[in-house]
């Protein structure tokens, strides 16, 4: 396949370009949408499997806003790497031919790692949360609505599914030269700082809560660091075998 070629473009053509870009990225989550809508009862079920009854609804529109809520994150899965495909097809004119080729490569590992996140969050984090909020209700009537339910199962898998992304993230803009391993060592102690603050935020406030989601965090960040001094080893290598 042959490379594309750089070319010059002015503001009206970038902003064209853009559009289309964004355009063909909706698309996909649409027609993902409609497709995991098919499906969607049958994927209630299985999350509820272990719930003792039914859960509640409100009013009318909560079952359609639930299965939204469902649809819709399976339908970013999708779109994740279609998504990413798409940025590359926009900045790839602007990029060396060996970055072009790099960056690609990442994209597949978009949507995987997104997966793997939302696993985690799910069969780990999810069920030791709810497992400890239940444990403070001994002295209530628990009565879960569909809705806050799903939201509550969604606020602990979704970002997990985005912060397992750090890595190839980190990769990508290595590749590109933004980002070396130098630079995330210098400001891992910040880095840290911002992780835990996001563990606290979204676990119960109880301290091996913590640890248990701030451990694989700082475990991804030097994971970041070591995957960057991969790539921006090999990609001085790549420069100077072609003299740039």
């Amino acid at each position: 396949m042959q490379e594309p070629q750089m070319q010059e473009m002015n503001l009206t053509e970038h902003l064209t370009e853009l559009r289309k870009r964004i355009i063909i990225t909706l698309g996909t989550f649409l027609a993902a949408l409609c497709g995991a809508f098919v499906y969607v009862e049958q994927i209630y079920l299985w999350l509820t499997r272990d719930l003792d009854g039914k859960l509640q609804v409100l009013g009318p529109t909560d079952v359609l806003w639930v299965y939204f809520m469902i649809a819709g994150v399976f339908a970013i899965a999708v779109t994740i790497p279609v998504a990413g495909f798409q940025v590359w097809r926009f900045v790839a004119p602007g990029l060396r031919p060996i970055e072009r080729t790099t960056a690609l490569g990442y994209i597949p590992a978009l949507a995987v790692l997104f997966v793997v996140g939302l696993a985690f969050g799910y069969f780990v984090i999810y069920p030791m949360v709810l497992t400890f909020l239940n444990s403070l209700s001994g002295n209530f009537v628990t009565a879960y609505t569909a809705e806050k339910y799903f939201r509550f199962m969604i606020n602990m898998t979704v970002p997990f599914g985005v912060l397992f992304e750090m890595p190839v993230i980190v990769m990508f803009l290595t590749s590109l030269g933004l980002l070396n391993p130098k630079r995330l060592a210098k400001v891992r102690k910040v880095a840290y700082l911002l992780l835990t603050i996001v563990a606290v935020t979204i676990t119960p406030p109880d301290l091996v809560s913590d640890i248990l989601v701030i451990i694989p965090l700082f475990l991804l960040y030097e994971i970041s660091i070591g995957l960057s001094r991969v790539v921006y080893r090999k990609r001085i290598e790549k420069l100077e075998a072609v003299g740039e």
